[in-house]
């Protein structure tokens, strides 16, 4: 072993035994070998004598990558040295009387060997090397090493040049064109009869070798001449190979990929329909029925299924009648074993089942009728469509324990059906009651034969039934009709024995749910309704996600049918009793730990119930005492032991209080601000007590956040129940809200400040001059921060939050600002914040990187104007508010930055702000007048004159279309003269 092999071996060593910094020293002087002058030679020596795999490899390397990047630079007799010595390796032939030992190597050196011949071939063939191929085939005689090595060749030119399946540049197109065209013109047939010839001679010696050279076949055959296969020679030898038994497995499926290549090459419509036609392809049908799980019927299920989906094309391309009739009668012959193989056998990954079913599907579209065997083939695309859309038994458990791999296939699933139900709802337009029998019965063999084992068909059943209400029409489902009345009449009196089951229990309830429009108009089936909702099957259901879900489902049939419930809402109420008792038992301790959000939707769906004018006074309030009393008293017995409570029980109490509060809040959702406050104004005294009693939370825990984030999204509640006449309560409640000033907090705040604005208008200003001082303090102190924060703290959640505050501050002075309230900001305690206030929605106008909100700072300003300014020079309601807005504001948010080009006139958001400016312009030229007008032009237009007299005819006429259109060209304008530069500033 010379050092050039132990250099080779050290560099390929991955075992750790070898120092790197030896290795290292070793990949460096192999990588200077390459760069010596007499490294071809080299390597073709190694080749010859040396049977070290490492060695080569790394030879084979070496010349293609040499052959590649210096071939330009070679002599011609060192081209013919490596042409010839390659040549011979691959033909088994000695070089200088020596033979080589590389074809007696591992699969990887002859794939190798390969891509070298390949990239002579890229540089060589046809102009130099015209013979390459022609050359190559007598050699095949020396049987099967041979051969294979000439399979290798063809196959590493498709993968490396001639295939299309992978990202090619123009100019290895241009090769590759060129190599078939030479190819084709020269050597193919040769090629093709070898192939013939050997398949003949071997297939029972020698099968592998057969398989060898059929798949390197089938690769061709797309762009060969197909005459040269599709014969009385070839063809009949193909099908023979598929259909006697006995043969190897593998040939016989290789034989059948050849027949594949042969149906999907492109050609004319009619040319290819009696290609097909000629092919007999029924007689390989019987062979899918066998082991279905083997490569021969993989290989056939492909090849039916390629099959009849270029039947299908040709059917759609086809222009003459008879051609139609014979692709049809070709389809008819074919799918009965389609549908067989779509759902027994393992499918080929590039055949989609929907999409060729779908184009199937329409075909029939086109037909007034459908004839009986299209009714039967719809029939069988159904069967499809229920076997597809199955769950595998073996995630059972996985799907009802969701662990990790059950959410997966869930997710897989979900995923997967969205094309199948596409193809549901197409056959359900062509033959829509074929649809609703089958699915019909297929709920009815679900029932007969339900058991714990088959959950997953009574699953599909169900989804399909889902499925079908997708694709009804609101008025359709109210009208139904006998086999929609039976398909939900079954529907809600069936007891699955597989209800447990989680998925089956959730799409049974989601699919009444789908159907609760034809439920409407058939109130004769609200009891069995409420019965598949509140017993085991639904809200009493073992698992929780099904319960949960059962629950909402729930509120929203009670929201649907409501004054149709009123005759049940006892029966509802006991049914619900257990659930309502985990809230208002005084027995905490033996409650179960829950999320704060468990059983709202239950309380939401009894307030909805006991909400209506349709219940007597006497019972809702009896209702509504039997819920809200204990619940307070639940509260107000855990504030008063407060102190008392050690971390673990205050810790449990703190999360029976917020799940209290997420009752009482839902609960409320059922009442009307029109009945608590005017038709029964003791309902509405009811919840005033509540709301009294949960302040009292604030109180005993300011600094508990998520108590105070409840609570406060009850106050909201309570603001959109009782009207004004929740004021009283206010005063409190906003006190106890404003001792945290954190930003979360305080963003809350303002939401709940803004909705009291934008409901009760001026008659919250007393409120408002109250709390504004003390927001305005805390609220601009903690945005500084936001000013004063560097970049690379930007990304922090504390950033973060103070940056949602600046925005919903920019909210709230715009609710008061359009509300009538701007004489808040002049209150006294709150004068010290004006400028500050200026300040900020000066920069924020004019800087701001979102648009909506400079936006809204313009609005502030203009309502501002209108409101402090008035049209006489009288005394100024704002002293120095006038000057400020003439000086500053027009000035730098009306013209500079609108002269800026980071402001695009191209953007919508932006063009809808610069409809805002030019307003605020109008208003102040009506406000202040010439004042304005002279300060303006002196301050921002240039010479010539003409541009400020322009300007101020616009300004002082009174279509405001046109004044922004002017302003705009003006702005561009004045962007060109200035290239950019605000040189008059």
């Amino acid at each position: 072993m010379d050092d050039v092999e132990k250099a080779i071996l050290i560099s390929f060593d991955e075992s750790g035994a070898i120092d790197s910094e030896l290795k290292l020293q070793a990949v460096n002087f192999c990588q200077k070998i390459k760069e010596t002058p007499s490294i071809c030679s080299l390597c073709i020596e190694k080749l010859c004598f040396c049977k070290l795999v490492q060695v080569q490899f790394w030879c084979l390397q070496a010349l293609q990558e040499v052959i590649r990047v210096k071939y330009g630079s070679m002599s011609l007799e060192e081209k013919n040295f490596i042409r010839k010595s390659i040549f011979s390796m691959a033909c088994l032939e000695g070089i200088n009387d020596k033979m080589c030992v590389v074809l007696d190597s591992p699969a990887f050196i002859k794939n190798k060997l390969s891509q070298v011949l390949v990239t002579l071939i890229y540089f060589e063939y046809p102009l130099i090397w015209s013979s390459v191929f022609v050359d190559f085939l007598p050699h095949l005689s020396k049987g099967a090493v041979v051969i294979d090595m000439f399979s290798r060749l063809l196959n590493a030119l498709d993968d490396e040049l001639v295939s299309m399946d992978y990202p090619r540049t123009a100019e290895e197109v241009a090769v590759a064109g060129r190599v078939k065209d030479a190819m084709r013109n020269q050597c193919v047939p040769q090629i093709v009869r070898a192939w013939y010839d050997i398949v003949s001679m071997y297939r029972n010696t020698d099968p592998e070798t057969c398989v060898t050279v059929l798949d390197c076949m089938r690769r061709y055959v797309s762009w060969i001449d197909i005459g040269l296969i599709v014969n009385d020679a070839f063809i009949p030898l193909l099908f023979e190979l598929i259909l006697v038994d006995g043969l190897l497995e593998q040939l016989r499926a290789a034989a059948a990929g050849c027949v594949l290549a042969v149906v999907s090459k492109r050609m004319d419509a009619h040319s290819k329909l009696s290609l097909l036609k000629s092919l007999q392809i029924s007689r390989v049908f019987g062979l899918v029925s066998d082991d279905n799980d083997s490569d021969l019927v993989s290989a056939i299920a492909a090849l039916i299924t390629g099959y009849a989906v270029e039947v299908l094309e040709c059917s759609k391309r086809v222009n003459t009648e008879d051609a139609k009739v014979i692709s049809m009668e070709l389809l008819d012959e074919v799918l009965p074993t389609v549908f067989y193989v779509m759902q027994n056998c393992e499918m080929d990954a590039a055949f989609c089942i929907v999409q060729f079913l779908s184009g199937y599907v329409a075909t029939m579209k086109t037909h007034s009728s459908l004839q009986e065997n299209q009714m039967l083939h719809i029939s069988q695309i159904l069967e499809v469509i229920r076997t597809q859309i199955r769950y595998d038994p073996m995630y059972r458990n996985n799907l009802d324990m969701v662990d990790m791999i059950g959410v997966e296939e869930e997710s897989r699933m979900l995923e997967f059906r969205k094309d199948l139900f596409v193809l549901l709802r197409n056959v359900g337009r062509v033959a829509p009651e074929v649809t609703r029998i089958f699915i019909r019965n297929s709920l009815a063999s679900a029932i007969s034969s339900s058991s714990d084992k088959n959950a997953e068909e009574v699953e599909a059943a169900l989804s399909l039934l889902y499925a079908l209400g997708e694709t009804m029409s609101d008025e359709a489902m109210r009208v139904g009709n006998g086999l929609l009345s039976e398909l939900v009449t079954n529907l809600l009196s069936t007891r699955f024995p597989c209800h447990s089951n989680r998925l089956v229990a959730l799409v049974y309830l989601e699919t009444i749910a789908r159907y609760m429009k034809f439920i409407q108009e058939n109130v004769q089936c609200i009891p069995l309704v409420l019965a598949a909702f509140l017993d085991e099957r639904g809200i009493h259901h073992p698992n929780i996600y099904v319960s949960r879900r059962a629950s909402y489902l729930f509120m929203r049939i009670v929201k649907l049918l409501k004054s149709k419930l009123v005759p049940f809402i006892e029966t509802i109420l006991q049914s619900l009793q257990d659930v309502v008792a985990r809230f208002t038992s005084m027995n905490l301790a033996s409650r179960e730990p829950a999320g704060s959000e468990d059983g709202a939707y239950v309380f939401e769906a009894i307030g909805l119930l006991i909400g209506m004018e349709d219940v007597s006074l006497e019972k809702q309030s009896d209702y509504l005492s039997s819920l809200l009393t204990p619940l307070c008293q639940q509260v107000e017995v855990t504030l008063m032991n407060a102190k008392a409570l050690n971390p673990d029980e205050s810790s449990l109490q703190l999360a029976n209080i917020q799940q209290i509060i997420v009752a009482i809040n839902a609960l409320s959702k059922g009442f009307s601000e029109r009945l608590v406050t005017s038709s029964r104004p003791a309902i509405g005294h009811m919840f005033k007590q509540t709301l009294d009693v949960l302040l009292q939370i604030l109180v005993v825990f300011p600094k508990v956040e998520p108590l105070r984030t409840k609570v406060l999204s009850f106050i909201h509640r309570m603001v959109d129940t009782l009207g004004a006449s929740v004021f009283p309560y206010l005063p409190k409640a906003l006190e106890q809200l404003l001792a945290e000033s954190e930003p979360k907090e305080m963003v809350g705040f303002l939401l709940l400040l803004n909705q009291l604005i934008c409901k009760f208008s001026t008659l919250v200003r007393d409120i408002l001059e109250e709390v504004f001082p003390t927001i305005a303090g805390r609220v601009f102190s903690a945005i500084q921060r936001v000013v004063d924060s560097s970049v690379t703290e930007t990304n922090t959640e504390e950033i973060r939050e103070l940056q949602e505050l600046q925005k919903t501050l920019y909210t709230f002075l715009h609710v008061i600002a359009t509300h009538d309230l701007s004489s808040v900001f002049l209150s006294p305690r709150s004068r010290d914040y004006l400028t500050s206030i200026m300040q900020l929605l000066l920069h924020t106008s004019c800087h701001h990187k979102d648009i909506v909100t400079r936006k809204a700072c313009v609005q502030i300003f203009i309502k501002l104007i209108k409101d402090w300014c008035a049209k006489s020079s009288g005394e100024e309601k704002v002293p120095g508010f006038k000057s400020f807005i003439i000086e500053t504001f027009a000035t730098n948010c009306c013209l500079y930055s609108v002269l800026d080009k980071s402001f695009e006139f191209g953007d919508a958001n932006t063009l809808v702000l610069f409809g805002e400016i030019v307003l605020a312009q109008k208003v102040m030229y009506e406000k202040f007048g010439d004042d304005f007008l002279v300060h303006f032009v002196s301050k921002g237009f240039p010479s010539p004159q003409n541009l400020a007299e322009q300007y101020c005819q616009k300004l002082k006429g009174n279509d405001i279309k046109a004044l922004r259109s002017y302003y705009q060209s003006l702005i561009e304008h004045l962007r060109v003269q200035q290239n950019g530069s605000l040189v008059f500033r």
